[in-house]
């Protein structure tokens, strides 16, 4: 097939020669336009990720975009910006939100002060593809869309706990539960509700960027983390005990701009959903091989597990997960719009 250069080239050869009229070649410059259009542009999207780009997580999300790419070229692109260096990690998602950036991937629990119904995502007892299901993911996206002006792609890297990690041996109480008063906690908007309001620690604020200083230096005695991931940060170097239960869940999400998100073309949408839903299924799987891998690992290192007694056990993945949805109940009280509290609550109890 010719293309529009073309045509107009071989039209003016033919004009040159008195083999074609002048009206019959404007007539064939407008068809061209039609019946033969240069290619379009494609949509491009820029995306930044809450982590380094060395860490488990961010390094899933790039595979994300690498795959996504490739299902939408000529089609869209995503441009990934970088990580924390390009755009702050907790001032990534109001980034999404005023259009400064296209697509951000995070942790919900970093803009639950926005979008409160992210506390049900980060205690919950579901993972991604069950929440696609069951409507929570849906739910979830209607309010992004209400609250922040932003559309939920995705719900990825789902199903990985967490646990609570310490440089030092841990005390427990007399009935086995842990007690963390008096240690150095680092605090953290997913499980900070909890740490405080439940276990009653003091915690120092930062982000997973600054941990390894802050363990070095032995301003940081406790943290919380997931299941996986804490070598790829070289935490491992410090953090000698896992503390069980695991508890929590792993809230990573990709939300874009809502007006980026109207402003593509229906094919990079379909596209785009369709390459979301493939990597929150692909991703579970991949991760759960990989904590079983991590947790062996961490084992020979000599990272210890303390257990907690079985009633201590209850106890905390209760507070965990009631400490959360007290603060969701009290966020959404003073944002106003209750209306999804209840069925939050149920669709991420599994129920």
């Amino acid at each position: 097939m010719l293309t529009r250069t073309k045509l107009l080239h071989r039209c003016s050869s033919l004009l040159r020669a008195g083999l074609l009229g002048s009206a019959a070649m404007l007539s064939l410059s407008a068809s061209s336009l039609v019946l033969l259009p240069s290619a379009q542009a494609q949509d491009r999207i820029s995306a930044v990720h809450a982590f380094p780009a060395s860490l488990v997580y961010s390094r899933s999300f790039l595979e994300f975009v690498k795959n996504a790419n490739e299902a939408g070229k000529g089609v869209f692109e995503i441009q990934v910006r970088g990580g924390p260096e390009a755009i702050g990690m907790i001032e990534q998602p109001p980034a999404a939100r005023d259009g400064v950036v296209d697509m951000v991937y995070t942790a919900c629990a970093f803009y639950s002060s926005i979008v409160p119904e992210c506390d049900a995502v980060s205690s919950t007892q579901i993972d991604g593809p069950t929440a696609r299901k069951n409507g929570a993911t849906e739910l979830l996206n209607q309010i992004h869309q209400k609250r922040m002006g932003t559309v939920l792609l995705g719900w990825m890297d789902s199903g990985v706990r967490f646990n609570l990690w310490a440089t030092r041996a841990p005390r427990l109480d007399a009935s086995g539960h842990i007690d963390i008063k008096g240690y150095k906690v680092r605090g953290n908007p997913i499980y900070n509700a909890f740490l405080t309001n439940y276990l009653g620690a003091q915690v120092i604020n930062m982000n997973a960027g600054e941990l390894y200083t802050a363990l070095e230096r032995g301003t940081v005695e406790i943290t919380g983390w997931t299941q996986i991931g804490a070598m790829d940060l070289n935490w491992d170097r410090y953090l000698k005990f896992r503390i069980g239960p695991d508890f929590f869940s792993t809230d990573l999400v990709v939300i874009m701009n809502q007006k980026k998100w109207n402003s593509l073309s229906p094919k990079s949408r379909e596209i785009l959903q369709a390459a979301a839903l493939r990597h929150e299924n692909d991703s579970v799987k991949q991760l759960a091989d990989l904590r079983t891998r991590e947790l062996a690992e961490l084992d020979k290192r000599g990272v210890k597990f303390v257990a907690q007694s079985a009633e201590a056990s209850r106890r905390f993945i209760e507070g965990a997960r009631g400490a959360s949805l007290a603060r969701m109940k009290e966020r959404m009280e003073k944002a106003g719009g209750m209306e999804n509290y209840e069925r939050m609550v149920k669709l991420h109890s599994g129920s």
